[in-house]
């Protein structure tokens, strides 16, 4: 039996998330001493293919291509898993909107129980996961013959995307399954970073006030360090912001180097987001905030004056 990860990309590279899934097959893989191979499916892809056969501790990709797979579709995604599944042991993919529109159907059409969310691997079989909005971490046993999991990017490290020779498999595709089609598609187009993969982010909530003082104080201090833009669910419910910046856990999930909380109070959903971060600095008035339990460095003081000085202070010694 062989680790199957399913690969997210965009027909011409493998997303980020991805390469932390297989750092996760990886951990896998020292338990079961198996190969681990990578689905790609698509249309026009064979570009991804290639970029995952370079990917570090690949064994082999499969490389499915077809018009009715261009778009993602679950259906059709399911079934080419389907076609394929009773080879391997171990299916993963990444924890995102795309792996969580995957997954549920490829388990319920095996029979078997999805493992959601994990951040740790303790043997072939246990994993762990958070609950409770992370504040607490289940280890999780499965019986089950074929695993599968939704992997939680921020808890492995991305392999390296060179260094790897994977052979390339074509697969049949199934036919369209004929039950949804893609009608349109609006991608927001971003200068700075994608907040999931940024190194840096500025992350800002209600204390700001308005939408207009949130680019007005954050945007420069983003601008300057080259970060990603991020927001607390309640400056999304209150407008500041579209909701793609959300920050928590019912946003996006995230773990840069450096996370710098402005005018957040530290909700547990927000919290359950971005307290992976390697280093947290929060600033806020109210020194009783809960944001600063989990911060690194804490700067208490009213953030119109801080954000300012501090930008000054950067600006100052570049």
């Amino acid at each position: 039996m062989t680790i199957l990860v399913i690969a997210e990309h965009d027909h011409a590279s493998i997303k980020v998330a991805t390469l932390n899934t297989i750092g996760a097959a990886a951990v896998v893989a020292t338990f079961t001493n198996q190969p681990i191979h990578v689905l790609v499916a698509g249309h026009g892809a064979r570009a991804a293919a290639d970029a995952a056969a370079r990917v570090a501790g690949v064994g082999k990709v499969l490389l499915a291509d077809a018009p009715q797979l261009a778009e993602g579709l679950a259906e059709n995604l399911e079934a080419t898993v389907l076609n394929v599944a009773k080879d391997y042991s171990h299916i993963l993919i990444p924890a995102t909107a795309y792996g969580k529109n995957i997954a549920p159907r490829i388990a319920a059409k095996l029979d078997v129980a999805q493992i959601s969310e994990v951040t740790a691997v303790v043997s072939a079989d246990s994993f762990e996961r958070p609950i409770y909005a992370g504040n607490a971490i289940a280890t999780v046993q499965s019986l089950d013959s074929i695993k599968v999991i939704t992997v939680r990017a921020t808890g492995f490290d991305a392999v390296a995307t060179e260094g790897g020779g994977a052979s390339i498999e074509t697969i049949a595709a199934p036919a369209d399954a004929g039950v949804s089609q893609f009608v349109s598609r609006e991608v927001t187009k971003l200068d700075r970073p994608e907040l999931t993969s940024a190194n840096i982010i500025v992350s800002g909530g209600r204390g700001l006030g308005s939408g207009e003082h949130y680019r007005e104080v954050l945007e420069p201090l983003a601008d300057r360090l080259g970060a990603a833009l991020g927001a607390s669910r309640a400056a999304v419910d209150a407008g500041y912001v579209p909701n793609d910046y959300q920050v928590g856990q019912t946003g996006k999930i995230v773990a840069p180097q450096l996370y710098i909380a402005v005018g957040i109070s530290g909700a547990i959903q927000h919290l359950a987001g971005m307290k992976d971060s390697k280093v947290i600095v929060a600033i806020n008035k109210d020194e009783e905030a809960p944001i600063f339990s989990v911060a690194d460095y804490g700067l208490v003081g009213d953030l119109f004056d801080c954000v300012p000085s501090l930008l000054n202070e950067l600006n100052a010694h570049q």
